[in-house]
């Protein structure tokens, strides 16, 4: 009886104050997976869940339709595998919860997902050609700038987070009809555009804060990058090269840490370099847009995965031989010792296994790739921080 009052309680504070119904209702779904039929349902002990989001804006209510947490699991989160001789396809579910689904509050769980913070893979290929940067313009023989790397890192995160806030906002028509992309939180509904714009200007002052602590030529420079950041989400719909543009984008850190440790530049080390990360954005996300192609083809995106077809692998090998040659041309051209091409060539063998193992047509074995390329930043900055420090 007291169960039955608690719940008739929450169910009546939920219609009276629709603004709680986030700190209230937690949908849970446990799945299990059927080996007769191929599919994933909820565990017998566990009821399907229904989640009823309601936001507020200017005293007008909007709530979202009721939709089945199973029936809208992105098939994004499913890897298709053929069984030895039976012709029927098996699918095997990924339903691990990310670290913001378990330990963020759930009323601040749609602005984590907005930022993707579940998914760190994106600030670490955005930092990654920062920390180059920075440790190439370290003193011969010493460590590079910890301060540095900590506010850049810092603003890795926060500068990932508004370009995918961006992202969101305009792609929001589109995102709601690709299978990987319909549930990330305006596209579903779950954040309305103005609650997505106001956490946009949130990072952007987070990200002023950072952006602040350089010398003045930084200041400008890194500012300048914005330009970039709000007109990349449009690329999709005029070229079939929006991964150059995002390769121009996201390695401009290889420009600015430079920059912010000298107070000018020196084209001989920070343009290979940075053209370097252009062309392993042009790896990494070629590999990364073929895990929509189908879906792009149906809503009229392009990308580079349609544009090259059955010859991606051509393609990006050519493109990773580009990275790693303008890699050893600023290695070269910094005076840096025999440690780093030492690990740069470790780096090479890393992203040619990518080129020569990745199955292009398999969503996961593209994303598993796409995710490596961590390793690939890894190497390269070990080679940097090793070569600085014998030099």
């Amino acid at each position: 009886m007291v169960l039955g009052l608690v719940r008739a309680s929450r169910r009546t504070l939920v219609r009276r104050y629709p603004f709680f119904t986030p700190l209230i209702e937690s949908p849970s779904v446990i799945f299990s997976y059927a080996e007769d039929s191929g599919s994933l349902k909820p565990s017998p002990s566990f009821h399907r869940s229904r989640s009823s989001w309601t936001a507020a804006t200017d005293h007008r209510l909007w709530q979202q339709r009721h939709f089945e947490l199973v029936d809208s699991c992105p098939r994004s989160l499913l890897e298709r595998q053929q069984d030895g001789g039976d012709d029927r396809q098996h699918e095997t579910p990924v339903t691990d919860a990310s670290w913001v689904e378990k330990y963020v509050p759930r009323f601040l769980e749609p602005y984590a997902l907005l930022a993707r913070l579940d998914k760190p893979i994106g600030t670490w290929l955005l930092a990654w050609p920062c920390a180059w940067s920075i440790t190439f313009a370290a003193r011969p023989g010493n460590l590079p700038d910890l301060k540095m790397l900590a506010l850049f890192g810092c603003g890795a995160v926060l500068l990932r987070g508004a370009g995918c806030t961006v992202n969101d906002l305009l792609d929001r028509d589109i995102d709601n009809k690709v299978e990987r992309t319909k549930s990330r939180p305006i596209a579903s509904g779950l954040l309305t555009p103005f609650q997505g714009l106001s956490f946009l200007g949130f990072q952007l002052l987070l990200g002023l804060g950072i952006l602040l602590q350089l010398n003045d030529f930084s200041r400008v420079l890194g500012a300048s990058s914005l330009l970039l950041v709000f007109s990349y989400p449009l690329m999709k719909r005029f070229t079939f090269w929006p991964q150059a543009y995002l390769g121009l984008t996201f390695n401009w850190g290889a420009l600015l840490g430079w920059a912010a440790i000298r107070g000018s530049l020196d084209p001989a080390v920070v343009i290979p370099l940075y053209s370097a990360g252009v062309f392993w954005t042009l790896v990494y996300d070629t590999i990364y847009a073929h895990q929509d192609k189908e879906d792009d083809l149906k809503v009229g995106v392009k990308s580079t995965a349609l544009r090259f077809g059955h010859l991606t692998k051509n393609w990006i090998s050519g493109f990773g031989v580009s990275c790693v040659s303008s890699l050893a041309l600023s290695g070269y051209n910094a005076e840096l010792e025999w440690p780093y091409y030492t690990c740069l060539t470790l780096a090479a063998g890393q992203l040619g296994w990518q080129i020569w193992s990745v199955d292009l047509s398999s969503r996961a074995d593209c994303n598993r790739k796409f995710v490596s390329n961590k390793w690939f930043g890894a190497f390269v900055f070990s080679g940097i921080l090793l070569g600085r420090l014998a030099s």
